[in-house]
């Protein structure tokens, strides 16, 4: 319940409008195709429709995120509550599992207050963990896990100018990782401490195991006008050049850019205030190239965003059952949610992953007991 209220900066990103299985598992940089049966069995609409049937309001923006009416996450929170009441849900506090027995018919489920409950069937939703040895009493069923790394983070960009830019955000930009394959376009927002926004959200999610291995120290090269290239590039300033050779380039900002991103850009180049653009020297205009497709950025280290705590790693997704999110070690045994080593990006893909395999798990379980 923590996870709903802090979501969505208290809103609660249900899920997202997105109802095209295909176009919805790219938005999980792991476990998409692992997802594809129960996102097929689940949707984001079956979501919708299953919140709005228990009288749940809800609204979708221009991003396609999908909020309660009420804009509060309370509202979600009250309506699982109430469901859990009429189904006669028992609940039990502060506990924490330490260890699980199976006997041939029962599971015994040992909590940290050594006290003992006893199930005919386990299902685990109990999130990610952010380090290895929390999982132990997993690896103690004989699964193993991947390694987990935090995923959705901001890049830090210590003692770097561009700071002072702080609020100035790009609508389209392109940015990549520097000798990866990592790259990623979209908005993004440069902060006190270096840049964020969705296109480095998404960027930080899909290469969160290489930047973890890199220690969260690597170059990144911008592309501000998204994926424009240099012989385009050229070709526009040199029509820019006869056209209005005579404006300053200071005052003239062809690109659309914000007034301070611009003028930063053009001191990155060394290209002084009193330039036109008809008098602009070869060299410069070289600079000014380069730093508006191919700005360099050295970051190091980042910086969690806002509630969006996710991590990358979990239960080796081999040894589950798709159909069922069933364990393939341990009958009986079911998974849900982030426990699994499937994240997606911001934008209300990781609860849609919890409602999917919460129904195909409930499924499972209704089976597996024969009811």
């Amino acid at each position: 319940m923590q996870k709903i209220k802090a979501s969505g900066g208290g809103r609660c990103n249900v899920t997202n409008a997105i109802t095209d299985v295909t176009e919805l598992i790219k938005k999980y940089p792991r476990g998409g195709h692992f997802l594809r049966k129960s996102l097929f069995n689940f949707n984001t609409s079956n979501t919708i429709k299953w919140f709005q049937e228990r009288e749940v309001k809800l609204k979708t923006e221009a991003d396609g995120r999908v909020f309660p009416v009420s804009d509060d996450s309370q509202t979600i929170i009250d309506c699982i509550w109430k469901e859990m009441m009429l189904n006669k849900v028992s609940l039990f506090y502060h506990k924490s599992l330490i260890k699980i027995n199976k006997t041939n018919t029962l599971f015994e489920l040992i909590f940290n207050d050594n006290t003992v409950q006893y199930a005919d069937v386990v299902l685990l939703t109990c999130g990610g963990f952010p380090k290895q040895e929390q999982y132990k009493w997993l690896l103690d069923c004989g699964h193993t896990i991947q390694n987990p790394v935090p995923s959705l983070f901001t890049f830090n960009i210590p003692k770097n100018t561009i700071t002072q830019l702080m609020g100035v955000s790009m609508p389209d930009v392109t940015i990549k990782i520097v000798n990866t394959k990592f790259a990623q376009t979209g908005p993004i927002l440069i902060t006190h401490w270096g840049i964020s926004g969705p296109a480095v959200l998404k960027l930080s999610a899909f290469a969160a195991r290489e930047l973890n291995n890199k220690n969260y120290e690597f170059d990144i090269s911008i592309n501000w006008l998204n994926d424009i290239n240099e012989t385009d590039l050229k070709n526009q300033i040199l029509e820019i050049r006869k056209i209005d050779g005579k404006s300053f380039l200071y005052s003239k900002n062809p690109f659309g850019m914000p007034k301070r991103l611009w003028e930063f850009i053009l001191q990155r180049a060394c290209i002084k205030e009193e330039t036109k653009w008809g008098e602009l020297p070869a060299k410069e205009q070289n600079r000014l190239i380069i730093s508006l497709i191919q700005d360099m950025y050295s970051i190091k280290g980042k910086t969690t965003f806002k509630e969006e705590f996710v991590t990358a790693g979990g239960i080796n997704l081999k040894e589950i059952d798709a159909n069922n999110m069933q364990s393939k070690l341990v009958p009986g045994l079911f998974f849900g949610g982030e426990i699994m080593d499937v994240d997606g990006i911001t934008g209300g893909f990781n609860f849609q992953h919890a409602w999917s395999s919460a129904y195909i798990a409930a499924n499972g379980i209704k089976e597996y007991l024969q009811l």
